[in-house]
């Protein structure tokens, strides 16, 4: 028992302290750097929830983590079941799809900005080059979220990858052999094997990938700012641009409470919902 004492004063200091104090910040209009504020009780609730913007934020957010885990689990099962063969260069297409994991993301937001970029962007001058008009794709308020969701999912298919490939290594190969000799194609043993024994694997990398979407920043930071206006901002870049540009500490403070709850539900309905289905598998 005393062994968790460590782990408690540490979890208690850095989370729970920070976040117990940023939930009284939201009853001030504190502007994160005057050592004098005003309690104005739930003004700043108010606020937030007939603020526009915010549904705007949320919209994006939920996007932008619902979004990325669908395509990050889809493409990352789809590289697990290809390199799970017996193929040539297995070693190397592992490597190839793993390695945006170890690039910052503030970093691959700033190389896929030149790919996209509408002056001088690789994009715009291939376009170019084969005939056809300039597009503005990081201008464009209704399609640059949807760059915002690929870049994610291209830099972290790659640990999604490894965790199916993992799960797939551990299912013993007899249950194939007993499929084939019973007459079982290729997507019935997929459907009635291996779906349901990959159901821990599907678990973690849901939860993992919901929760890395809904707070994503760096990527943001670095590809769009948050722009054109407030088209691309996350719950995160808007908390960020309020305390750090508006000195609106108060404000910010409340759009994080909204984040962590958002998170929080939708992360254990995802943990519950797939849990519930490796008891059934």
């Amino acid at each position: 028992m005393w062994m968790y004492i460590p782990a408690l004063c540490f979890v208690s200091l850095f989370i729970i302290y920070p976040f117990l104090n940023g939930i009284k910040i939201t009853f001030t209009d504190w502007n994160g750097f005057s050592q004098q504020y005003n309690w104005v009780g739930l003004e700043q609730y108010k606020r937030m929830f007939s603020d526009p913007t915010t549904w705007l934020v949320v919209k994006n957010t939920l996007l932008y983590g619902i979004g990325s885990t669908v395509f990050q689990t889809v493409i990352g099962l789809m590289y697990a079941l290809l390199l799970n063969q017996s193929i040539k260069m297995k070693a190397l297409t592992r490597t190839i799809v793993y390695l945006p994991v170890i690039i910052s993301p503030l970093i691959m937001g700033y190389i896929w900005y030149f790919f996209f970029a509408y002056e001088g962007g690789a994009l715009n001058d291939l376009l170019m080059f084969l005939g056809f008009d300039r597009i503005n794709a990081l201008g464009n308020a209704d399609f640059n979220p949807w760059i915002i969701v690929f870049v994610n999912t291209y830099q972290f298919v790659g640990i999604a990858m490894i965790i199916y490939l993992a799960g797939l290594q551990s299912i013993s190969k007899d249950f194939y052999e007993a499929a084939t000799i019973d007459g079982a194609s290729a997507f019935e043993q997929f459907k009635n094997i291996t779906l349901p024994l990959l159901m821990p694997a599907i678990t973690i990398n849901v939860v993992l990938n919901v929760i890395g979407g809904l707070k994503l920043f760096d990527v943001i930071i670095s590809l769009t700012g948050g722009g054109p206006g407030n088209a691309s901002q996350s719950m995160s870049t808007f908390m960020y641009s309020l305390y750090f540009r508006r000195q609106d500490a108060g404000y910010a403070a409340t759009q994080g409470v909204l984040m962590a709850t958002i998170i929080l539900i939708i992360s254990l309905m995802a943990l519950i919902y797939f849990k519930r289905k490796e008891v059934e598998a």
